[in-house]
């Protein structure tokens, strides 16, 4: 494709960049153009490369003169086959190739998790050195006992966040912190072992236009294998959190799904090191796992404005400095309470399309579930126990209480031991 495109352009003429024309190029161009790949293989790979360019051609016309034209030359590039054209044999994969080739078995790690009859496409893909079989099954949406399904007049909200991924608001003073602290810990730890690896290795790197030596492939093979470890971290932790929070909405029986769509901040520089912080973040994948999940569980998500709900006190409507920690309090009405959960309390008020308003009065959460995720990550400790706060009427340890001192004032804590730290000299 890159070949033909360079001789139209030597000679002026336009590229070939449209699906169908490129498909009809590939009839034309007869057998053994893709090797062994087969036609249906060989359209995947043409899909790609028109909605590659395509969306280059769009960033370019919105402004943006940064954005590339799929030129480059790429090894490997995903291969997608839809249903009734590859067979799924236990282990084992069936994929078809080019006529007079044999046919490709790939044998797999594990079973696929879905029944046959429910897969509808597999994409052979590379990623960190490792080759990987994604399937595209068709799952059914989750069936409840009568009185146990979600009810639609049930509505949580929805918080995004960096520290907390995940804070939701729902019904009955309940709500949900999913804490993402190790999320980010693997995030920094990933990049100073990045810095730490360039600065060890910076005097064996080619100069431009060097080949590199087997040593320096070696190296690039294993930056890209501990690349690769690391996305599968973050990926499986962003998973854990979706799943605590679907879990969570099913038990309170929340049928709505209220979720603040913070999008908008992207378009906003905020310099190198804030900037880093959210592509970090990973907004689009957060919202997107935890659609396909409450999807099927059967719960409905639907995207609000969440424009100053972080920012605004809920009792008088005021705006408040942002704070330092994670504690709204504010100036004008000596309000104090959760940040994360203030703004999710909110987003459960707020109508999609109605923008940045809260009509109805907004109820905080009483009782909050604390959750971690990624406790696979490296260096994180195990979840602790379920930790629920009471109202804020109540004070002190949600534990059982101790038990009243005695009339006579002797105290029931044991007597402590008290360790003299002077000596004498040559006394132990």
């Amino acid at each position: 494709m890159l070949e033909v495109n360079a001789w139209r352009r030597r000679r002026g003429d336009a590229p070939l960049v449209g699906y169908q024309q490129l498909c009809r190029e590939l009839s034309a161009s007869g057998p053994g153009t893709f090797a062994e790949l087969d036609s249906t293989g060989a359209r995947s790979v043409l899909r790609r490369f028109s909605d590659a360019w395509f969306a280059a051609a769009k960033r370019r016309t919105a402004g943006e003169p940064s954005a590339r034209f799929p030129r480059r030359r790429r090894g490997l590039v995903p291969v997608r086959w839809y249903h009734g054209t590859f067979t799924l044999d236990g282990r084992r994969v069936r994929i078809p190739t080019a006529k007079g080739s044999a046919p490709l078995w790939v044998r797999l790690a594990r079973e696929v998790p879905y029944p046959a009859e429910q897969v509808r496409s597999i994409t052979l893909l590379r990623e960190g050195g490792r080759l990987f079989l994604d399937v595209t099954a068709e799952v059914p949406v989750a069936v409840y006992p009568p009185g146990e399904q979600p009810d639609p007049g049930r509505v949580a909200g929805v918080d995004l966040g960096i520290i907390h991924p995940y804070a939701v608001a729902g019904p009955d003073g309940e709500g949900l912190l999913v804490s993402g602290r190790a999320i980010r810990a693997e995030h920094r730890m990933h990049l100073a072992d990045t810095k730490g690896r360039r600065r060890a290795v910076a005097r064996r790197a080619p100069k431009p236009g060097q080949k590199g030596s087997r040593r320096w492939r070696q190296y690039r093979r294993r930056a890209r294998l501990v690349q690769g470890r690391h996305r599968r971290r973050v990926r499986q932790a962003q998973h854990e959190a979706a799943r605590t929070v679907v879990s969570w909405a099913v038990r309170q029986r929340v049928g709505v799904l209220h979720v603040g769509d913070p999008r908008g901040v992207l378009d906003i520089p905020a310099g190198r090191r804030h900037n880093l912080r959210l592509r970090q973040w990973q907004i689009g994948r957060l919202l997107q796992v935890l659609t396909d999940k409450a999807t099927l569980a059967g719960i409905t998500v639907r995207l609000v404005d969440e424009r100053g709900t972080s920012s605004t006190c809920p009792a008088c409507h005021q705006r408040v400095p942002k704070p330092r920690g994670r504690t709204l309090s504010c100036p004008h009405c000596a309000f104090s309470g959760h940040r994360d959960l203030v703004a999710a309390a909110s987003i459960a008020t707020r109508i999609p399309g109605s923008g940045s308003t809260t009509p109805a009065a907004v109820v905080l959460p009483e009782v909050v579930t604390h959750r971690r995720a990624g406790r696979h990550l490296p260096g994180a400790g195990r979840s602790r126990r379920d930790p629920r706060r009471p109202p804020r009427a109540a004070r002190g340890s949600v534990g059982p209480r101790r038990p009243a001192p005695p009339p006579g004032g002797e105290s029931l804590a044991h007597t402590a031991r008290i360790h003299n730290t002077h000596r004498k000299p040559g006394e132990r």
